[in-house]
């Protein structure tokens, strides 16, 4: 089973950790993987990588379509029988392709995700709780158990076999992320199409391991903050392109405040911290967030 390996990149601010997501790339323990990079409208970065990496698939993009189509002319140019993504600020474990074969081949799976685990460059804030992580692109508490089929993982470590492609199309372009635009939700709204179609979704193998770089602007309270909003408001773009687009979402709502808030409080009583009271408090403020783009979404709506 061969496997390509999509990575975007758009920035030289960013080549540094390009070149180390490559590396974790070329240094797996799986044999037959395939390595394809698309430059996002920079021809100075374009010849930089092909200076390092000439032997690499390597596509410029003329000019800066985004992420969601800088995927699609990926997945055009990739040949493996299955299809998976890794970000450019991202590394992954050397077993990484290995772990998404073994999925694909013991249980005949059509989409297979890993575990996002946090590289936190500039330390982790004691005030971000497990079940926001989501927010800085790691996988959160409460998110799914081993071999359990959600609707998606996350975009920097889930594959899909080549047919999914052939039978569904491309990735919305309109979606991900696009210069200040902040509309993430390219890989539900794709996976939701799989499910519909399949009637199956993508397997978690949390053994299946990506860091993700958490660089220090993202460890910010106001970055934070905004995030949220934004990713409510995504929820409720997902709601209008897809119908039942956010029972992951209520579902995880339900378990934040019926479970996890609780168990918070109270150890919080039986232990009082400093940083478990800013956690708690910082569920809130994120919720509130999360709520007002949600909001903003519905408002739009209404004026349109």
């Amino acid at each position: 089973m061969k496997v390509s390996v999509v990575v975007c990149t758009y920035s030289l601010d960013t080549y540094d950790a390009f070149t180390e997501a490559v590396e974790s790339v070329l240094s797996q323990t799986y044999d037959d993987v395939e390595l394809v990079v698309v430059v996002d409208g920079n021809r100075s970065l374009y010849d930089r990588i092909i200076e390092a990496y000439g032997s690499l698939t390597v596509h410029l993009n003329e000019e800066n379509v985004g992420l969601s189509e800088s995927r699609n002319r990926g997945v055009e140019r990739a040949s493996g029988d299955v299809i998976a993504f890794l970000d450019d600020d991202a590394v992954a474990d050397e077993r990484w392709v290995e772990e998404l074969v073994s999925v694909y081949e013991s249980r005949d799976a059509i989409a297979v995700g890993g575990k996002m685990v946090g590289q936190w460059v500039a330390g982790k804030p004691s005030f971000l709780p497990e079940e926001f992580y989501w927010l800085v692109g790691v996988t959160h508490r409460g998110f799914a158990e081993p071999g359990q089929e959600v609707r998606n993982t996350f975009g920097s470590n889930i594959s899909f076999r080549r047919e999914v492609f052939e039978e569904i199309g491309e990735f919305d372009p309109e979606l991900g992320r696009r210069g200040s635009l902040n509309i993430q939700a390219e890989e539900t709204i794709f996976c939701v199409l799989m499910c519909e179609q399949y009637g199956h979704g993508v397997v978690y193998n949390p053994d299946a391991v990506v860091a993700h770089k958490i660089f220090d602007y993202r460890t910010e309270p106001k970055w934070l903050v905004e995030r949220a909003f934004w990713q409510g408001y995504s929820k409720r773009v997902m709601e209008q392109l897809i119908e039942e687009g956010s029972d992951n979402e209520t579902a995880f709502l339900k378990q934040l405040l019926g479970e996890f808030v609780p168990s918070r409080c109270k150890n919080l009583i039986r232990s009082p911290t400093a940083p478990k009271l800013l956690q708690l408090l910082s569920i809130v403020v994120f919720t509130v967030a999360v709520g007002l783009g949600y909001g903003y979404g519905i408002g739009r709506e209404l004026l349109a």
